[in-house]
């Protein structure tokens, strides 16, 4: 694939960066590594053509980068000017920096601040005041309140916000029916502004299904002045406003380990490298991962991020916050667009009950969008018993419900996702805070769960950590001010208020939804008591033969679909000859154990078929992991008996590519 690379800037001083930057490659010992993209003046009429690049060799079609600057990945139209800096693009898959031997170099960037770039030692590493992991509703709020205090303060702090999906907004999937409050603090203008926020909760059903027939109950939702929107959407309009108050933001790279100094504090994060084989060799495009080190590390990776838990079990946070263990559901979902008869902007539809047995908690959900599009999608507690249970195939059967086919048949769907959330709410909060940096938004788990709602409350918990944040580089405070900021702020009134919901549900459906209504109408929340939650999720799963398989029809292929179908609709895509980004902590538990006590619940669970039991040679089951499929849900990570699997991240840029979602 060819590339190009633009050089971009306002100032008078275009001549003499560029300049710089074309000694620093002219010095590299590395050029072997920049190939087949070529430096495109045409695309910039800007840079004069008296300036000359002589680069030895061809640059890298997977990319030339420079942190520090502003990178676009996928497709340099969409190249913007920024500040007094200078912005590098390329149409290709974002790659890591430098390599050994270029020297030093110092520029300051659009979003203020010097950075040093060192290729002299074993990886890049540069240095921001900030560095955020995750480019999603919490990581983004905390950087844009960060800028908004510089500044009202005129203060200049540089924030980097590294994302491992390949543009901002590619990995993020929910509902959703969005509560504004947290946005009207961030942008109280925001309703002034042409936004993805548009489309008013206009009904709000509440219905309880059964396999022919649906009842309707009072809907305990109040989603008046809410609204239906796409949060990765969202998140791309907030990525934007990021940028333009200076935010650094890279989407394609993902944060693979965490950076400690001598007294083990927190000081940033390692990329992973690019360009390994299966087999552990480099291929040729092999590109060193690079060190972000910040002042301050804020971990907003999302439900059950993979550095965020091991922060969490490293610093004993859990134990620090007294608080229980985290419980979690499944969601998967599909955006279909039906004909404008049947389409009502701003009608939104909760279910309980069929399909999902009594005695698992769950429900379904159906929001109507903007352009004739809706959002369907199931929501499955993950402390399910019955291993022959199949939540991708339970989502395909609520479609064919007498209720909820007839509004889908005719129509077309657009995309499909999965993702894993936290419902362990109030009683399952950890201590945020770690030497260095803190855990913000899903990470941490500020779902309320009887709202369906944790975007607003994960955006103000970015919110009070970047003010935590300021304070402690301005001010030398400390950043425990998020925690108790966070105990005194709204987020931890509604957790608490909801606590006892989804608790109750351990007892079945009717008594949860008996015991719901009495919290919700004649407690309000404020019950002497607080229920606890029952065994982790991996541990509820029953032993197979206490339970009979389960058979399930064949899709149709008009509103049901086999997996194959749905995963080309997620736009899922990984480098095939990497290292498998799923790890087995020891390969010999799925046929020794999964198999014969649980029935190989691993090819159930995860929607996307990315394990299965496969007949070897000798006429053996035996476990074949297929890692390009992952939707990066985290269900395996979270659901397996024996917690066997561990996700890691793979290349930045791989997994799914939602865009409505």
């Amino acid at each position: 694939m060819i590339g190009f690379l633009s050089i971009l800037c306002k100032s008078n001083s275009l001549r003499s960066h560029s300049s710089k930057i074309s000694h620093l490659i002219q010095n590299s010992s590395s050029k072997s590594i920049f190939r087949s993209t070529h430096l495109s003046n045409p695309i910039n009429n800007s840079i004069p053509s008296s300036i000359q690049f002589n680069f030895g060799s061809p640059i890298s079609s997977a990319s030339f980068f420079l942190p520090g600057f502003s990178v676009k990945g996928l497709a340099f139209t969409n190249w913007a000017e920024k500040g007094d800096g200078l912005s590098l693009f390329s149409n290709s898959s974002l790659r890591c920096p430098f390599k050994e031997g270029a020297g030093f170099l110092r520029l300051r960037s659009s979003a203020g601040g010097s950075r040093t770039f060192s290729s002299e030692s074993e990886r890049e590493s540069i240095n921001y005041d900030v560095v955020i992991v995750g480019a999603g509703p919490a990581g983004l709020s905390a950087a844009i309140r960060l800028k908004q205090l510089c500044r009202e303060k005129d203060v200049d702090l540089s924030i980097c916000v590294v994302e491992k999906g390949a543009e901002v907004g590619a990995h993020i999937i929910s509902g959703n029916v969005f509560e504004p409050r947290a946005l009207d603090e961030l942008f109280p203008l925001w309703r002034q502004e042409e936004s993805p926020v548009c489309v008013p909760v206009s009904s709000d059903k509440f219905w309880l299904l059964t396999k022919e027939h649906a009842f309707s109950l009072p809907s305990p939702f109040d989603n008046k002045g809410n609204y239906v929107i796409s949060l990765s959407q969202l998140v791309r309009w907030m990525g934007t406003k990021a940028e333009e108050l200076g935010v650094e933001i890279y989407p394609g790279f993902a944060a693979s380990e965490i950076l400690y100094d001598a007294n083990h504090k927190v000081v940033g994060i390692g990329t992973n490298d690019m360009g390994i084989s299966k087999d552990g060799s480099k291929r040729e495009n092999f590109q060193r991962g690079v060190e972000l080190k910040g002042r301050i590390t804020l971990l907003a990776e999302g439900c059950r991020g993979s550095l965020s838990e091991k922060i969490i079990r490293d610093y004993n946070l859990r134990e620090k916050g007294n608080a229980q263990h985290q419980t979690y559901a499944l969601g998967i979902k599909e955006v279909w667009e039906i004909d404008e008869g049947k389409h009502k902007p701003g009608f939104v539809l909760h279910t309980v009950g069929w399909p999902i047995d009594s005695k698992t908690y769950g429900g379904s959900f159906l929001y109507h969008m903007k352009d004739r599009q809706i959002s369907i999608g199931l929501v499955l507690a993950l402390n399910y018993r019955n291993p022959f249970l199949n939540p991708y195939e339970e989502f395909q059967k609520l479609k064919h419900h007498p209720a909820i086919k007839p509004i889908l048949e005719g129509g077309t769907v657009l995309q499909y996702g999965a993702r894993t959330l936290n419902e362990g709410g109030f009683q399952s909060i950890p201590y945020p805070v770690f030497p260095g940096g803190a855990i913000v938004g899903c990470s941490v788990g500020f779902l309320n769960v009887p709202k369906i709602k944790g975007t607003h409350t994960a955006m103000k918990s970015g919110m009070l950590a970047a003010e935590a944040v300021f304070h402690t580089l301005q001010e030398g405070s400390s950043m425990e001010a998020y925690w108790d900021n966070l105990k005194k702020s709204w987020v931890w009134e509604e957790l608490y208020r909801a606590r006892n919901y989804r608790p109750a549900f351990e007892y079945g459906m009717i008594p949860g939804l008996a015991l719901s209504a009495l919290e919700h109408y004649i407690l309000k929340g404020r019950s002497p008591l607080t229920l606890k939650h029952g065994k982790p999720d991996h541990e509820a799963t029953d032993v197979a033969s206490v339970h009979s398989p389960i058979h399930y029809s064949k899709p149709d292929g008009l509103v049901s679909f086999d997996v194959p179908t749905s995963l080309y609709r997620s736009n899922t895509n990984h480098e095939h000859d990497q290292p498998a980004h799923l790890h087995l902590r020891d390969p010999t538990i799925p046929e020794r154990v999964n198999l014969p006590k649980y029935a190989g619940p691993e090819s159930r669970y995860c929607p996307a078929r990315v394990y299965e039991y496969v007949i070897n040679e000798q006429g053996q089951q035996k476990l074949q992991i297929n890692a390009q499929n992952c939707l990066h849900c985290k269900a395996c990570d979270i659901k397996d008996p024996k917690q066997n699997i561990e996700w890691t991240v793979p290349e930045g840029g791989g997994g799914p590519g939602y865009s409505i979602m």
